[in-house]
């Protein structure tokens, strides 16, 4: 499984995990100024800053509250050199599930793909040789599965980056940072909302950090202004163009399901995440490798 579509997967479950409780708004601190040199858009006002900040406060709260987490996605991937242009070139289904502090699992179950036009309408077929991605963390290991392979590449997680400093790594999982350290990660700014949507927060993050730029150039959250619940995930290409390289992922959350109650949590963890290949499948051991971070290159056109 590419590294981006992994990076997909655990964004997709940090926002949901950071934004599913409906709660009273608090007032934020203050966040630390963050050096603007390179960022890919101007400095945002005082007045902006003071509502980001408000935003991202109710997020962290929220955030560190989230035990237990489970919801239904749909995928759509837009890409124009695989379908014309407003038409996706696949849409997905799929699951996701979150166990504080760092487990989780994100799986495809339906994956079709276009397969050109019929009377003006976008026909979508299954491949049988792609089934969608499949990975889970355990804590101490991240598993891919390649349910057409029957392989299972098990990634070992260095002892030290384990639990809460696995917030560390490149891979962005972000369900317990706090407000400032996020605006520390990414350039963030609240956005427009789409035509006719006023009743939501959009959210624009892009990374600052190397390896993070190398998979996605920046992510929009849409979170529901009354709620906190996230609406929307869409995460765009590193090398997204709105004109040359149109190619972004948007996912839609429901059913989601936060904080359950459970009576045995080892138990629960047996059946909430299944973290092992069935006896017949080939399974490929490695060791987990972080890269250094650092800072990102600054997109050459910041899109607007």
């Amino acid at each position: 499984m590419p590294l981006r579509k992994a990076v997909s997967c655990l964004l997709a479950v940090v926002f949901l995990s950071a934004a599913a409780h409906s709660q009273q708004p608090t007032e934020p601190a203050p966040a630390a100024q963050v050096p603007e040199a390179n960022a890919p858009f101007p400095p945002i006002s005082a007045d902006a800053q003071k509502r980001l900040d408000y935003i991202l406060s109710n997020w962290e709260t929220s955030s560190q509250e989230t035990k237990l987490l489970s919801c239904n996605f749909t995928r759509w991937h837009y890409d124009l050199g695989s379908a014309p242009a407003g038409v996706h070139a696949t849409w997905a289904q799929g699951s996701i599930k979150y166990a504080a502090p760092d487990k989780g699992m994100f799986r495809v179950d339906v994956l079709k793909a276009f397969h050109g036009m019929k009377e003006n309408q976008p026909v979508y077929e299954a491949d049988p040789k792609n089934v969608g991605e499949y990975w889970v963390s355990n804590g101490s290991e991240l598993l891919e599965f390649d349910r057409v392979r029957k392989e299972c590449k098990v990634r070992v997680i260095p002892t030290e980056m384990r639990g809460q400093k696995i917030f560390e790594s490149p891979l962005p999982f972000v369900f317990n940072l706090k407000a400032v350290e996020i605006q520390q990660r990414y350039w963030v700014r609240e956005v427009q909302p789409p035509a006719g949507k006023r009743d939501v927060f959009v959210i624009e993050a892009w990374p600052k950090h190397q390896q993070d730029r190398a998979q996605y150039r920046f992510v929009k959250i849409v979170i529901s202004a009354s709620t906190f619940l996230p609406e929307a995930l869409i995460m765009y290409a590193p090398n997204f163009d709105p004109t040359t390289a149109p190619v972004w992922d948007h996912y839609e959350f429901n059913s989601v399901s936060r904080n359950g109650v459970i009576a045995n949590l080892q138990q629960f963890m047996d059946s909430f995440i299944k973290a092992r290949p069935p006896s017949d499948w080939t399974v490929i051991r490695e060791n987990f490798v972080a890269p250094p971070q650092q800072a990102a290159t600054p997109p050459p056109n910041p899109v607007r």
